[in-house]
């Protein structure tokens, strides 16, 4: 039964009983509760102080009814928006589920790939917000804005607009690459805690003096080509390295991770390729002042286990955690010690 409905019947039942504020609630209309008030007020100093005195439960009833229609516009209020805007005409896509922890996606997925982390984080008593960077997923697609700066700046917006803060900043892959890139960037501004998952960072492909990465930078160049012209075949070669084993995941898992990669922009994926080539973000890793866990596939084959412990010698406070049976989507690969792991630290 509708609050709507509630509210037609009592003050029906007003009406029978000589109390109208001339509201007809035949159809749902655009309830304006400012006017019903101001009615409820005129006819209150208009009405004689032994009639009020006998006509009090129909006021109370009104009010009640007035309660009522509230009820759906308060809830809509608190609603979490599935879309916020970052830049004019810019709009990221985001999840927010349960009561403050953001997760940012990995190359080329998009904030669907957490749905067996929302869940488990919202059931803990945890807010679990996914955001989508501009070009991928549901997010828009524009025509600019495709390095970590303007991702790091983006995320900045959308914690400013959600109003959180003290939360557990996560990032996947290339996430993991950005939000260390925002910790620096931005101070670490409304983040207590920071996570990386499988991060490709500090430098994803080989430098002259850091030789821990598996890709060389021609190598890159060569999935830039690819992209180009086969983009499907682009993310077969990523999908046959994605996993541990070939049985890793389910194939309707390995199915659902590729229709997600499919909704990327293709102009999105070759400009953040080049990024992911070129960044080093070595820089910036002592700007990072917050505790940080770091999750990481003893098989990752994208990403390698000796970047995580770069990582862990690098960022004081910091933790790494091993998955033995994990490549690089330790997330659906090892998705209960992920969700414990991550649990745990966001609530210690």
């Amino acid at each position: 039964m509708s609050n709507f409905y509630l509210a037609a019947k009592v003050l029906k039942y007003l009406k029978y009983n000589g109390l109208s504020v001339g509201m007809n609630l035949d159809s749902p209309p655009t309830i304006k509760i400012n006017s019903i008030m101001s009615s409820i007020v005129k006819k209150s100093r208009s009405t004689s102080y032994c009639l009020l005195r006998r006509r009090r439960p129909y006021y109370l009833l009104l009010v009640i009814a007035v309660a009522l229609l509230q009820a759906p516009a308060r809830a809509q209020q608190m609603s979490h928006p599935e879309y916020v805007e970052v830049a004019k005409n810019v709009r990221l896509h985001v999840t927010d589920v349960g009561k403050g922890r953001p997760v940012i996606h990995g190359f080329p997925l998009s904030d669907e790939m957490f749905e067996y982390q929302y869940e488990a984080l919202a059931k803990a008593g945890f807010r679990a917000i996914g955001i989508t960077m501009r070009g991928f997923g549901h997010s828009d697609k524009p025509a600019e804005g495709y390095n970590y700066d303007t991702y790091a700046d983006d995320i900045k917006a959308v914690l400013d607009q959600l109003h959180v803060d003290n939360v557990v900043l996560g990032g996947f892959s290339m996430g993991g690459a950005i939000v260390i890139h925002y910790m620096s960037r931005h101070h670490g501004a409304h983040v207590g805690k920071l996570a990386l998952f499988a991060a490709a960072a500090p430098c994803w492909t080989k430098q002259p003096d850091f030789a821990y990465s598996f890709f060389t930078k021609e190598d890159i160049n060569n999935l830039i080509a690819l992209n180009s012209v086969n983009r499907p075949a682009l993310y077969e070669a990523f999908g046959q390295k994605f996993t541990a084993t070939s049985t890793s995941v389910s194939a309707g898992i390995g199915a659902w991770l590729g229709t997600i990669n499919l909704q990327a922009s293709g102009f999105a994926v070759g400009q953040m390729l080049a990024v992911l080539r070129d960044a080093d973000e070595r820089p910036n890793l002592p700007a990072i002042k917050v505790s940080t866990l770091i999750l990481q596939g003893r098989n990752d084959s994208i990403v390698s286990y000796q970047l995580a412990e770069q990582l862990q010698m690098a960022i004081p406070n910091s933790k790494l955690v091993p998955f033995e049976k994990s490549g690089h989507a330790l997330f659906v690969e090892e998705p209960d010690k992920f969700n414990k792991e991550l649990i745990e630290f966001a609530g210690n």
